[in-house]
């Protein structure tokens, strides 16, 4: 598991996660809401610290199994 903070939310059910430990300009982490566990998109705002593994999809890299910390 890896640890991040959620940088960006869009309404429409997706967002961003910047990953703990990169450098400034690292690509940031998509995530869908289909991903949240024990947390609904509703509830989870910019700035929360979460946990989440790394997944792939045809797009890059992507957080999956996301959750509140």
């Amino acid at each position: 598991m890896q640890n991040g903070t959620v940088i960006k939310k869009n309404e429409k059910g997706f967002g961003f996660i910047k990953v703990d430990g990169t450098q400034a300009g690292a690509k940031d982490l998509f995530f869908h809401s289909n991903e949240l566990r024990n947390v609904s998109f509703d509830e989870l705002q910019e700035g929360d610290k979460v946990s989440f593994e790394i997944g792939d999809s045809p797009k890059g890299p992507n957080a999956l199994n996301v959750s509140k910390i």
